[in-house]
């Protein structure tokens, strides 16, 4: 929702909007791994503090903030993740992360920063709010199941319907997506040892190579997607790494795969995993080697619930225009993502938001070491939760573009 707004209250805007891609930049240089946010936790909480939004920790270096909590609406949950990866960056950005080997290379410097602004603003407005608002700073959503902590430490009790959102450099910057049903995919990971009977090269008779056999699984493994899966399945089989070390001229014992798993659906996954079981034994059967397989779901695929999702696709055409949606992009994005957590248990839906403006940084795929969170979506999405919480907020034309241009 937006209005014509006072100058004082455009400037309170502006003034959130620049003090948070401030914060963005600063959270940027002091990236920390999951379950390790403990500067993070104590920045964003003292933040709350300053604005006077009641807050408790949530699973460990977790927090969740609270507005409106004897209002009589609907409680609607908004998310943010909080760590970082231990990527070396080669951004070459002025706010560089200055811990050598961790890196915010996905951007969740960026969703904190942007859940801390929509925190001020709607505190500043909480009197529009008809019903109470959970804001969920979530730990460890790289690989650690943040999401699932937070459940589990009473996070989002009595929230109604979960709204979350991902910065998506693929995307050209003023698109996104938010289809019904799943929006992200299911993962896994295997990992596979192969045990035989080494020996000298010389006389591969006389033992039980496990490197043939492992070259033997690599490519069997490729039949998952190629001819046991429907054509019309999106799945994705990626053995990334074999490790047999040994001389030249020796067969040795044992070699190791591993790899990962994605798929559209969840039970798809696992019935993948099923699949991996099969055909490992069975070749390894066929070279004369035994093998050990460990197939282990993660998340579950990004399921979007129908209802929440048309109230996003409404806010992101309010922003965005009627051309908002990304052409020709099949859904879901087979990368995952441990919101599936909350959409499994609370009606919501999650978007990804197109950063991709021209600039360097802001095309590099997330996980890249050259990857630059965009600070323009910042008032984008901070608009956007606003909308989905009923509070006003100002037009993009005269305040977030030119609030970028301030802070860039």
């Amino acid at each position: 929702m937006t209005q014509m707004y006072d100058n004082n209250r455009l400037q309170q805007w502006n003034d959130i909007i620049d003090d948070a891609i401030k914060l963005r930049r600063q959270l940027h240089q002091s990236p920390e791994l999951r379950w390790e946010e403990e500067q993070t936790a104590t920045t964003i909480r003292n933040l709350l503090d300053k604005a006077g939004i009641a807050w408790r920790p949530c699973a460990g270096t977790g927090t969740i903030a609270t507005l409106a909590p004897d209002a009589t609406g609907r409680h609607i949950g908004l998310r943010g993740d909080i760590d970082g990866l231990p990527i070396k960056e080669q951004s070459g950005m002025d706010w560089s992360s200055q811990k050598d080997g961790l890196m915010h290379a996905c951007g969740h410097d960026g969703h904190t920063a942007t859940l801390i602004a929509a925190a001020q603003w709607l505190k500043a407005n909480e009197e529009e709010l008809s019903g109470p608002v959970s804001l969920i700073f979530q730990p460890a959503e790289e690989g650690g199941h943040g999401a699932r902590e937070v459940i589990k430490d009473a996070g989002t009790a009595g929230v109604e319907e979960i709204y979350g959102w991902h910065n998506w450099p693929n995307f050209p910057f003023g698109s996104a997506v938010c289809p019904d049903g799943a929006v992200m995919g299911a993962n896994g990971r295997f990992s596979i040892e192969i045990t035989g009977s080494g020996g000298h090269s010389s006389q591969p008779d006389l033992c039980k190579d496990p490197v043939l056999a492992a070259a033997a699984i690599t490519m069997n493994l490729q039949q998952i997607v190629s001819r046991r899966l429907p054509p019309h399945t999106p799945a994705v089989v990626s053995v990334t790494s074999i490790d047999a070390p040994s001389g030249r001229t020796v067969i040795p014992d044992t070699a190791r795969l591993g790899g990962s798993i994605r798929a559209a659906d969840t039970a798809v996954r696992d019935e993948m995993n099923r699949m991996i079981e099969e055909i490992v034994q069975d070749t390894a059967r066929s070279y004369g080697v035994t093998a050990a397989v460990e197939a282990v779901p993660h998340y579950d695929a990004t399921v979007n619930h129908a209802a929440q999702a048309t109230k996003m696709r409404q806010a992101l055409q309010q922003e965005f225009g009627e051309q908002w949606q990304a052409a020709g992009q099949p859904m879901p994005i087979m990368a995952s993502e441990d919101f599936s957590y909350y959409l499994n248990d609370i009606p919501g839906a999650f978007a990804l938001v197109g950063a991709n403006d021209g600039e360097a940084a802001h095309n590099e795929p997330c996980h890249s070491p050259r990857y630059d969170f965009n600070d323009r979506l910042i008032p984008i999405i901070v608009r956007i939760f606003s909308t989905l919480v009923g509070v006003t907020s100002p037009d993009i034309n005269h305040s977030a573009h030119e609030s970028y241009e301030r802070s860039a």
